[in-house]
């Protein structure tokens, strides 16, 4: 895995690691190499107060040192630690509630790759030999249903829509009783991407939650916030404000392979303290991976 994830982390790897090589040559004293890795973190798209925190570390941590391979090690042990805050939290999918199925709601903007993470959650689950099935609730957007449906038809998988313009909370509640009846392990509800600012969106977010919660106890057991690392600080953005009315448990950053600032990651995690559960590299079904600390850090830097 950490082979493949290097390739796709290459953008990032390729900007960050050019800066890191000049200033092993550089021959500067400690302070100027902070404050040049500072700079070289802030142009990853790390941010400036993650940045701070993190330089401030490294004076810490390498006190007794001005030697750049020692401080190289320490930045590497302090983004394993800040990407590790959350990470704890097993999905339900690994630790199942009492009762089946659970029942994982996805929520983000659109274009952030909503539903084709869904699609590649699903095919994994399923080759895992879980049962799955996907909830349409996005009756919003034009063909959305319908793109949800295709993959349905695909994997093989039982897909509940409803009309277009009707209540989404109708078409997740329907999906849990059909996953009910048939003893379903899994239920994905695709969600109508919203902007973040738009308050009719998110109350209607809101009531989706509150529905599923009344008909099973519990659910919904996931609420994975999809963002686009592409964007970078907009994505931080992004989650302070579904964080305000969802009840967010965790995020997957999609599109890594496609951006030279994979440093929002680090943002992300150090400023939400929020698990990141998968990353997306790629357009293909096995480009949604487990998120690694380690293995992160590890692509970046190797």
């Amino acid at each position: 895995m950490l082979g493949n994830l290097r390739e796709k982390l290459s953008k990032t790897r390729s900007a960050f690691k050019q800066r890191l090589d000049a200033l092993v040559k550089s021959g500067k004293p400690r302070e100027e190499i902070l404050d040049d890795l500072a700079e070289a973190l802030i142009l990853a798209d790390v941010g400036v107060a993650t940045t701070e925190k993190i330089i401030d570390s490294l004076r810490v941590r390498t006190r007794k040192t001005d030697g750049f391979p020692e401080i190289r090690e320490a930045l590497k042990a302090d983004l394993v630690e800040r990407l590790s805050r959350g990470t704890a939290a097993a999905s339900t999918v690994d630790a199942p509630p009492a009762a089946k199925p659970a029942v994982w709601l996805i929520v983000g903007v659109n274009g952030g790759g909503k539903t084709t993470t869904i699609a590649k959650l699903a095919r994994r689950f399923r080759d895992e030999g879980r049962s799955v099935g996907l909830a349409a609730a996005d009756t919003f957007r034009a063909a959305a249903q319908e793109q949800l449906a295709v993959w349905g038809e695909r994997l093989g998988l039982d897909v509940i829509k409803g009309r277009y313009g009707g209540d989404p909370a109708s078409v997740a509640f329907d999906a849990v009783q059909h996953a009910l009846r048939k003893g379903l392990d899994l239920v994905l509800v695709d969600t109508a991407g919203r902007v973040h600012t738009n308050a009719n969106l998110m109350l209607e977010l809101e009531k989706i939650t509150r529905i599923l919660g009344r008909e099973l106890p519990g659910a919904p057991h996931e609420i994975l916030l999809i963002l686009d690392a592409t964007i970078g600080q907009n994505a931080l953005v992004q989650a302070r404000e579904f964080l305000k009315v969802s009840g967010i448990t965790g995020l997957v950053l999609t599109k890594l392979d496609g951006t030279a600032k994979g440093g929002i990651v680090v943002a992300i995690a150090d400023e939400l303290g929020l698990p990141i559960k998968f990353i997306g590299t790629g357009e293909g079904a096995e480009d949604l991976i487990d998120f690694s600390p380690a293995a992160f850090v590890d692509a970046l830097f190797e």
